[in-house]
This record gives structure tokens, C-alpha cells and sequence, in this order.
């Protein structure tokens, strides 16, 4: 599923992707399109007297790129859902740190977790076709076979939360609001999709497309437009690049109940939801109230979650996992503990380095650092085994490259070598993979200790005085910049393999708003990244690795500047079929661990989860979701049961 770019800031904290079974964490996403057009119900018709040019036009419900959309435009519910599932009851979980906003598109503040509950787009994914989006706010949508242009023909029952109905004029306003106001990466990733947003009719918008925009992508990015209220923008004089406690009036399932800054926040299901019958919602947004309680760190929340206070917990420390799950709610089945499958692509966990500070602009320093990092011991001893390493950024999927390049592959990467701007090794080795360590130390072994001290005096470093490495002088300084207790484990071993071959190093330990406001500045030597890949990778890899997003990026942390991958990304953006997506995908993979920009850290193929005993779900999940706020719903004789038992 690609992931276009987000004008929404990348938060920390446990968070959880939100409602109508939708994988999508980010606000421009969907699934792309192009190649024959949509493979669902169409009919050719001709221009309309709104100023197109006399063509063939396709009016579809929905839009694949690759082979036919799964769901018909009159199916009646999505295939994993339980359409029958009660409404009520509340779920609850946690964060980390605090909040002090409800506007996640801004740099200003620290947005609440689950804020996109409240806004919808005009067509969504579903979480079991990887590569179709469909009508959601629109009925139908049409566009010529060139894509200079879609119509979106809106929905006219929709409304949004204060009841006002939502027209075509709020989606031309949303959209210039963010050109106006975004954050400059989003403005400078996408201001090149769109010419002009035409309003035809009350519920009839067009979106021009310029002519350098990627064919492939820009009916499923106009599509993925979220819709403010206009009326209320201009009521208020709200802003997206301001702070606020005044959540911005959107049309989703959800408003903001009670808060408490910093503490809690709950969602409370809207009773007019326009939506609640929607073919895509059958089954769906089943809870009454979603809450999230804020902890300042997990072992706080873990405690609060034995005892209670909040009810659903998506387990992210494999310490907690194999041993902290033995407490009498568990043994006596008020809580229950499972995992579950999950058939998205790895999120690709590391430290990366920031590129801009010259140190670590030297990839034999680089190299050697990451040789230093003993996951198989870390693994075994800390981890209790649960994790595989993380190699690829399309982890566990066919966009992952291995092993050397095929001669479709080759063909791509040639003409990087000849000019200059790749090593000719790129053509002939393996994919770069992490380094192997024995499990029993966490010192990596002897070999891999002289290795590392051999790259480091090829590139000027010597041992010096207090055993420190030197060059010119200086001490070779590093800081790992983190904001989680539960990570002190696991840096720790790092930190110190590091002071062994003579890095000054240190982890730096700052509040969550210290930590976002730092990562956004290039305050640090090396930071956490997740890299979240989709199934169809397109424009947006600019946001993640672009040079053009380097100065000013939540995604590039590193601050890539590569001309070699800037040219890959243009071959994966211009991929017109599945095989050529996957070969450009491959290269793309096999240069950037080439970059070796990063340390990979690690990755679970499941969802591992403990709740209190009043959920229930469909069976079998859909492979792409785990949509606990979506589609699972509330037992309440289940609940009561709890209740009287003390459990609650």
C-alpha cells in the first residue's frame, strides 16, 4: 500500500492505526494506481461541457493499479468484518510522554494520540487489498487514460461533526490549506502533483494534475485528501501550523470527548455519524468511547495496566512479553494474552546517523559502528529470543533484495556505476545483510572487534591518550539520543561495546517533547527511526530518502543526500507494472543498505497483545490489520463478568 507523503508530524509513543480497517497511520495513503485503470465496474463515457477536452472517460468506483480491486461497487460489507458486532462498551490504552495540542500537522506542540479519528478522506484502503482504494466520501470518480485529471463526485450525505454538510467547496479548501500552511516537507514532497482544484458543483471536484506529477500516483493522492470544514476554519481562525486545544471539525466516526492535558484523552463515538451505514463501516467503529491514558514511561503503564486502569495493550518490550505476563489477572483469565498474525511488510526499526555532521559522513566509521552492535546476544539475552534482524527496508516481503542483482536489476544500476555515483562491487555482491555475532557475549567476536578498529584507523582514528580514539586531535564523540526507559537495557550493551574500541560514547535519555523537537532539528549523532514501508512504494520515498527533503524532514532523519538513490526512486515512481516496480524496488533496497546510513535493529512478524477479557474480533484477521480500533467490538455480559469479579 503506498504511503504518499504525510502532512502530519511523526509523533512518539505507543499509538495504534485508527479506524474503518484501514493499515494507514499516514494521512495521504492509499493504494496506488495506474497501468490499465481500474479493473472493477467502468464505463467509458464522453467529456463532459466542464472545460475537458473531448476523450474517452473512465467512472469507476474505485482505483488499482495492479489487477482487479476485490470488492464490486455494490458489496454490502468488507469480507473481514463481523457485520453483525454490537456497538458499545470503551476500549482503552496507553502513551508514552504528554500532549498539549490536537493538531498533528504542525511542529508546534505535542499532538494527542489517535487525533485522525476525527477526519476522513474521500477514498480509503482496505485491509485486505493491498494495491485498491476505493469511493469513500465520493460515489464515483473519473479521469481520462492520460491522468491529466480526476473528478471526484462527492457523496451528498455527508456531513460533519457540528452537522453541516460537506460540499466540494471544503475539499478545494482543505487541500489549499495545507499548500498554504503544511509542514514544508509535505508542501515540498506534493506541491508538484497538483495545477489547480476546481469546483464544479456543490458536490463535484476536479483536481488538474501538472504535468511532470507521476502518472501512477496521482488519482490515489487526490484521492487520499482529508476534508476540513471551511466553514468552521473561518469561523474560528484556527490554523494547522498552530498549536491547539480546539480540534480541528472533521466528518469521522469520533469527536473529542473529556481530556485532561497531558494525562487523558477519550473519543467519544459521534451518535449522527453520517457514515455508520457506509458499505465500508458495516462492522466497524464498534466502540462507544476510545480512551488513552498517558504514562511517563512503559513500566508505569505496565503496572497501570495490571491493575486495570486501561484495558487493551499492544506489547512492544519483549521483556515484558516473556515474563511480565504472569500476574493473577492473567492466571485467573480476566486478561488474556495471544499473538497474532500480521501480514504487513517489517517496519524497518535502526539508528541511523545524521549525515549532516561530518564524523559520520566517513561509511568506514560508519561500518565500524555498526559492527559493534551484538543483536544474537541481545536477542537471546534481552529480547528472549523473540525477534529476527532487520536487513531490508521491505522486510519479509518480494520488494526485499537478495542475494545479487538480477540482470533486470543490473540494468538499472549500470549506468549509476558508469557515471560514477556507485561502486562497481554493487553489480557483483550480495545485498548488504547486518553482521552475524555469537550469541553467548555481548561483545561481538574478536574478528569483528579488529575489523572494526582496522576501518576505523584507515579513516584517520588512532588510540590515544585514556584509550580514546583521535583524529586531528579530537575525541571521537558519539551520543545515541532516546527517550524511553525501557530502551536503557538494550543501549546500554551498545554504549559500552562502543567505549571498547575507544568511541567516547554516551545514551542521552530527554523527555518526549525534548526528544520530537530534537530529532526535527539534527540534534543528535544517532537516533531511533521506523521506516514503514507499503506494498506499493512510490513519490513519498522522497519524504523518507530524498535529497530534496534532507534539510527539513521528520522521515530522512539521516539527511540523505544521494544522486544515486534520488535516480532509483525516479525508476520505482515511474514503474508502469507489478515486475517493474519490483525490480526498481529491488535496486533501490540493495543501494540504500549499500549507504549503510543506519544500524538495523530488529523486527516480529506478529502482533503480540494482552486485553481484558470483554473484546472479540473476526476470524481470520485480514492480513494487513490488526484493527482493534476498528473491528473488534465490546462483549458486555463478558465485561460484567469482569466487573463483578474485581477485575475492573
Amino acid at each position: 500500500m503506498t504511503r504518499h507523503a504525510d502532512p502530519s508530524h511523526a509523533r512518539t509513543g505507543h499509538r495504534t492505526d485508527p479506524a474503518r480497517g484501514t493499515i494507514l497511520a499516514a494521512l495521504f495513503a492509499a493504494g496506488c494506481a495506474l497501468g490499465a485503470g481500474p479493473a472493477a465496474a467502468q464505463e467509458a463515457t464522453a467529456a463532459d461541457a466542464s472545460g475537458m477536452a473531448d476523450e474517452e472517460i473512465v467512472t469507476a468506483h474505485g482505483y488499482s493499479n495492479f489487477g482487479a480491486l476485490r470488492y464490486d461497487p455494490d458489496f454490502e460489507h468488507l469480507d473481514y468484518v463481523n457485520p453483525d458486532a454490537p456497538k458499545g462498551g470503551e476500549i482503552s490504552q496507553w502513551a508514552q510522554g504528554s500532549f498539549d495540542s490536537f493538531n498533528r500537522y504542525s511542529r508546534k506542540g505535542v499532538s494527542a494520540s489517535l487525533t485522525e479519528l476525527l477526519h476522513e478522506r474521500i477514498m480509503v484502503s482496505t485491509a485486505d487489498d493491498p494495491y485498491g482504494t476505493y469511493c469513500y466520501l465520493c460515489e464515483t470518480l473519473e479521469y481520462p487514460e492520460s491522468r491529466d485529471w480526476v473528478i471526484f463526485n462527492l457523496r451528498d450525505d455527508v456531513t460533519f461533526a457540528d452537522g453541516t454538510p460537506m460540499t466540494a467547496e471544503d475539499v478545494k479548501f482543505t487541500f489549499e490549506l495545507f499548500l498554504e500552511q503544511g509542514l514544508a516537507e509535505y508542501v515540498n514532497v506534493i506541491e508538484g502533483f497538483v495545477s489547480e482544484v476546481e469546483v464544479l458543483g456543490p458536490h463535484r471536484v476536479r483536481f488538474n494534475f501538472t504535468e511532470d506529477a507521476p502518472r501512477r500516483e496521482v488519482v490515489p493522492f487526490a484521492g487520499s485528501q482529508i476534508v476540513f470544514s471551511k466553514d468552521w476554519f473561518e469561523e474560528t481562525g484556527a490554523r494547522i501550523d498552530e498549536s491547539t486545544l480546539e480540534a480541528f471539525m472533521g466528518t469521522g466516526p469520533y469527536v473529542i470527548g473529556d481530556y485532561d492535558v497531558g494525562r487523558r484523552v477519550v473519543y467519544e463515538r459521534n451518535e449522527n455519524f453520517w457514515g455508520a451505514e457506509h458499505p465500508m463501516n458495516v462492522g466497524q467503529n464498534n466502540f462507544d468511547r476510545i480512551r488513552v491514558e498517558y504514562f511517563a514511561d512503559g513500566a508505569a503503564a505496565f503496572e497501570a495496566f495490571k491493575a486495570g486502569e486501561y484495558t487493551f495493550r499492544l506489547e512492544n518490550s519483549s521483556k515484558d512479553w516473556a515474563t511480565g505476563y504472569n500476574f493473577p489477572a492473567v492466571e485467573n483469565g480476566h486478561v488474556v494474552v495471544e499473538e497474532l498474525p500480521d501480514g504487513t511488510i517489517a517496519t524497518a526499526q535502526a539508528w541511523v546517523f545524521n549525515l549532516d555532521r561530518e564524523t559520520w559522513q566517513d561509511p568506514e566509521v560508519r561500518e565500524a559502528i555498526r559492527l559493534m552492535f551484538n543483536f544474537e546476544w541481545s536477542n537471546r539475552s534481552l529480547f528472549y529470543g523473540l525477534y529476527d534482524r532487520v536487513n531490508s527496508f521491505w522486510e519479509n516481503s518480494d520488494l526485499e533484495a537478495t542475494g545479487i542483482p538480477t540482470e533486470d536489476e543490473a540494468a538499472l544500476l549500470r549506468p549509476l556505476v558508469d557515471e560514477g555515483l556507485l561502486d562497481e562491487s554493487i553489480l557483483t555482491e550480495e545485498a548488504v545483510t547486518a553482521p552475524v555475532n555469537e550469541a553467548e557475549s555481548n561483545q561481538p567476536g574478536r574478528s569483528q572487534r579488529r575489523q572494526a578498529l582496522r576501518l576505523m584507523n584507515e579513516a584517520g582514528w588512532e588510540i590515544g591518550e585514556n584509550g580514546l580514539l583521535r583524529k586531528d586531535g579530537q575525541t571521537m564523540d558519539l551520543t545515541i539520543l532516546g527517550f524511553s526507559a525501557a530502551f536503557d537495557r538494550i543501549v546500554n550493551p551498545y554504549i559500552e561495546n562502543l567505549k571498547e574500541i575507544g568511541i567516547n560514547a554516551r545514551y542521552e535519555r530527554v523527555d518526549v517533547s525534548q526528544y520530537v523537537r530534537r530529532r526535527e532539528d539534527g540534534d543528535f549523532d544517532m537516533v531511533n527511526q521506523s521506516f514503514a514501508m507499503g506494498f506499493e512504494p512510490g513519490f513519498g520515498l522522497r519524504q523518507w530518502f530524498g535529497s530534496e527533503t534532507a534539510d527539513n524532514s521528520s522521515r530522512n532523519l539521516m539527511r540523505l543526500r544521494d544522486p544515486a538513490v534520488d535516480r532509483l526512486i525516479d525508476h520505482v515512481v515511474e514503474a508502469d507494472t507489478l515486475d517493474e516496480l519490483r525490480t526498481a524496488v529491488h535496486a533501490l533496497d540493495r543501494v540504500l543498505r549499500a549507504e549503510g546510513f543506519w544500524v538495523p535493529q530488529w523486527y516480529k512478524a506478529s502482533h503480540t497483545v494482552a486485553y481484558y477479557d470483554m473484546y472479540r474480533y473476526p476470524e481470520p484477521l485480514p492480513p494487513l490489520a490488526l484493527g482493534e480500533l476498528s473491528f473488534w467490538w465490546y462483549d458486555e455480559e463478558a465485561a460484567e463478568e469482569l466487573r463483578q469479579a474485581g477485575a475492573l
